[in-house]
């Protein structure tokens, strides 16, 4: 007779340290905020990170990509700046991505794919700031934007051309997170980030530029606090702490649901001074003097690179190789894309430097 053998009790899993990361989220998220587990990514993976979660791991392969370390050597308003406390594009973005965090946590919604988003969000932009975008787009296209290089730096440069295959909410906040002289907040549709943390960013992008960016001008001396509307000063605050401060918290505790949705709002005494203090800051600093000829120098600057990548391809294709991007191919890709692409990842300093080796003259010992 045989003897019944005790079944033993099936074994449950136990959860990778990433599951538990998503648990958190579950229970701490609000209806509003996006949760890593419904995500999708440009190209399936073979596995998933036992630690990190989709927007974490999004965050690093960021941090990791050689766009990123570019950032510290690129202009946000000054031009190659000697002294040591001036912002960098690496600063700007540092200091969007705390901004953007914080406003998140805050709201209860995902802290990690605001600031995976933040992170990524100027990848693309070009060197000397904006005058090196105005110069491309003369020479290039029209329709070049940052934001919309960017997205291409994490899509198809990066990695040689493998990309950083990031999620889908991640690429459409990097695409989305610019304004220019449009609304801080918009309304129409396709314009805004599918996210509420896209849009959180988009507005942490100006909290952050509108108080370093005038924290810089006037230690440069481009202008001084007289110079500043008293709206600003009297609304928003006296200092850089206060006023982004008065920004942040007023957005978090205006905010909330209307109508199934999550809306953005500032209020409006907060909302005016800030278009009030961008306004002024348009005006006296970024057409400044001081400011707008270092930057119609810089124009010069990218439009003979441009110029001369053109007229050798073999030379621009080694710059490329240099920087770890995706190649040129004669029978796929456009050369003036490839070119733009090469200008565009440049540092202030590589550009400067690589324009004096090609044009000025070599003097003979």
């Amino acid at each position: 007779m045989k003897l019944l053998q005790k079944k033993e009790p099936p074994r449950t899993k136990t959860p990778c340290i990433r599951e538990l990361f998503q648990q958190r989220e579950k229970n701490f998220l609000s209806e509003y905020g996006t949760s890593s587990t419904t995500t999708s990514r440009r190209s399936e993976e073979k596995s998933e990170c036992n630690i990190r979660t989709p927007f974490q791991l999004d965050r690093d392969r960021i941090v990791y990509s050689n766009s990123f370390r570019r950032l510290k050597y690129k202009t946000q308003v000054f031009l190659s700046p000697l002294g040591d406390h001036y912002r960098t594009r690496l600063t700007h973005t540092l200091e969007v991505s705390e901004i953007s965090r914080n406003i998140a946590r805050a709201m209860r919604v995902n802290e990690d794919l605001a600031e995976a988003i933040a992170l990524g969000h100027d990848l693309g932009h070009t060197p000397f700031g904006h005058g090196g975008e105005t110069a491309l787009i003369q020479v290039y296209s029209s329709h070049f934007t940052h934001s919309d290089q960017s997205l291409r730096v994490v899509d198809v440069l990066e990695n040689r051309g493998q990309g950083l295959n990031l999620t889908r909410e991640v690429r459409d906040g990097i695409l989305k997170h610019s304004k220019g002289f449009g609304n801080i907040i918009p309304s129409t549709p396709g314009e805004t980030a599918i996210t509420i943390e896209g849009r959180i960013v988009r507005v942490g992008d100006i909290i952050a530029y509108l108080n370093h960016d005038l924290d810089d001008a006037l230690r440069g001396k481009v202008i001084s606090i007289n110079d500043v509307p008293n709206i600003c000063l009297e609304k928003l605050g006296k200092t850089h702490s206060l006023r982004a401060s008065t920004m942040i918290e007023h957005l978090v505790y205006n905010s909330g649901p209307k109508n199934g949705k999550f809306i953005l709002d500032m209020g409006e005494d907060i909302f005016h001074a800030m278009i009030v203090l961008r306004k002024f800051l348009y005006d006296k600093v970024y057409r400044s003097p001081e400011v707008h000829n270092e930057f119609i120098k810089a124009k010069k600057i990218i439009i003979g690179l441009y110029q001369y990548f053109l007229d050798h391809p073999d030379f621009m294709q080694k710059e490329l190789e240099k920087m770890e991007m995706a190649p040129w191919d004669a029978t796929r890709n456009d050369l003036k894309r490839s070119v733009c692409d090469v200008i565009a990842s440049m540092t202030d300093r590589y550009a400067l430097m690589l324009y004096k080796k090609i044009f000025f003259p070599k003097p003979m010992l």
